[in-house]
């Protein structure tokens, strides 16, 4: 019997048949990213049902060296959770620890499972007047413990921060197969390190997140968005300045996206409307909102005031048109617009996605600079950005000529390209990865370009609590 037999023999009698199979129908679905750019297999597919359970699966695979990689939703935009092409990593899904406790109303918390995905969470803060402040467009799949590990942004980073900045308290499970066990927040603690910090944004590569203490927000009292056509990048972030200034602690997304962007959704979604009947180089779409405990007088007049200050941009030249979503409804398929950039643009073809940050003044410059540069360097490919402008962060994409065969493109130009994009946000003292993590897709542009101090440390901590390199190989770092 191989070492490997014997391992899942084991791992069987300890999981049990629903927590591991290694029927191929299966673990298919598991096996290739979202973008269905990294294709691997599985030596088998274990599900633990809880922390005490996935400890002794990883004391299990500690005795035996087998590697394995954590999944949450397998929503992931750069290939973090797919396995090894080899077959011989266990690929971990959270889903199943999936329990949430009560939500604690007088102190706005919740402790979850790493596998509680976001919708049901926002459903279940929404019940008691209050909400989890962070969404996404995969908020139906992505679960909480893929939101750690990814630190995890959306399109209300502007107001709320990263996942990051909600995280109170954390569980998780180390290579050696303890637990690590911080799910009560302190507001003060200086017992050295703020250990659980180590494993937000880390990919599972240095522990299995199982469980969170999550901050929670006052449900919404007042909601007010926007869709406004820009003549310029520039122009919208004169108008993000403005609305902070006439709205303050009011503004909560603040998002970008260029005329073919919405020609694209409005493509792919065929019922759907543009809000405008303007066409314009850019459109802008905001979010203002209100508590719902608002002191009287103080934000009860927000859609007047986001009124005001449309009416100031408009005479100004700030913005070219613009509207106010008449109703929730309205407001939901402005949202849905957004929300779908991603979906329409691969329906269009192949495409080189890019997700940069780069110091919020000079986004607007550096779209303007960068993009036509690309476009002369590899004729026939088109530069589009999107996203948050209020962060620093937008979606860089190049999408291919048409007619290439993808696989060709994607292993040849592809790669110039994303190597190209990425020299260039490094000399605008960006970052290579703002949002969705360096997974596989850019383990080694991450080698190639970050401060080797930093990629030093990084390393070192990866040794010092993954000895055996068990967790997540191939992921972040080399």
């Amino acid at each position: 019997m191989s070492t490997f037999d014997t391992f899942l023999a084991e791992a069987d009698a300890l999981l049990g048949p629903r927590g591991l199979t290694r029927d191929a129908d299966l673990t298919a679905p598991w096996t290739t990213d979202w973008r269905g750019r990294f294709h691997g297999a599985c030596l088998a597919l274990a599900s633990p049902a809880d922390t005490a359970q996935l400890s002794a699966l990883v004391k299990l695979c500690a005795a035996h060296r087998v590697a394995l990689v954590p999944q949450g939703g397998n929503s992931g935009m750069s290939g973090g959770a797919t396995p090894s092409p080899d077959g011989k990593q266990l690929l971990v899904s959270l889903r199943r620890m999936n329990t949430m406790g009560a939500i604690d109303v007088a102190e706005q918390r919740v402790t979850c499972g790493a596998g509680v995905v976001l919708q049901s969470l926002h459903e279940a803060a929404e019940a008691l007047g209050l909400r989890f402040p962070l969404t996404l467009g995969g908020k139906g799949s992505a679960t909480v413990g893929g939101l750690i590990s990814t630190n995890a942004g959306g399109t209300q980073v502007l107001r709320h921060g990263s996942m990051r900045a909600m995280v109170l308290g954390i569980e998780a499970v180390l290579a050696s197969g303890e637990v690590y066990s911080a799910l009560t927040p302190l507001r003060k603690d200086n017992r050295g390190f703020d250990l659980k910090q180590l494993f937000i944004g880390a990919e599972g590569t240095l522990g299995i997140v199982t469980a969170a203490t999550l901050q929670l927000a006052p449900a919404i009292g007042e909601r007010v968005v926007i869709w406004a056509a820009a003549p310029s990048l520039g122009a919208a972030r004169q108008l993000l300045h403005r609305c902070e200034e006439t709205l303050p602690g009011a503004v909560e997304g603040f998002e970008v996206l260029p005329q073919p962007c919405l020609d694209h959704v409005l493509e792919y979604l065929p019922e759907a409307r543009a809000p405008l009947a303007t066409r314009a180089p850019w459109h802008v779409l905001i979010e203002a909102v209100a508590a719902r405990d608002a002191p009287a007088g103080s934000d009860t007049d927000l859609r007047d005031q986001c009124e005001a200050a449309l009416a100031c941009a408009l005479e100004d030249g700030v913005v070219l048109d613009a509207t106010i979503a008449a109703s929730e409804a309205q407001a939901e398929a402005f949202w849905t617009l957004r929300e779908s950039v991603s979906p329409a643009e691969r329906a269009q073809g192949p495409a080189v996605q890019h997700d940069i940050s780069v110091p919020v003044a000079d986004m607007p410059r550096f779209i303007e600079t960068v993009s036509p540069q690309l476009e002369a360097e590899w004729p026939g490919t088109r530069a589009v950005a999107f996203g948050h402008l209020g962060d620093g962060n937008v979606h860089f994409h190049m999408i291919a000529p048409q007619g290439v065969d993808p696989a060709t493109w994607y292993a040849g130009e592809a790669k110039a390209i994303s190597a190209r994009v990425h020299d260039l946000v490094t000399q605008w003292h960006g970052s290579i990865s703002a949002e969705h993590g360096i997974g596989q897709l850019k383990r080694d542009e991450l080698a190639r370009l970050a401060d080797p101090v930093a990629l030093g440390l990084l390393r070192a901590v990866k040794s010092a609590l993954d000895p055996q390199g068990l967790l997540n190989p191939g992921k972040l770092m080399n």
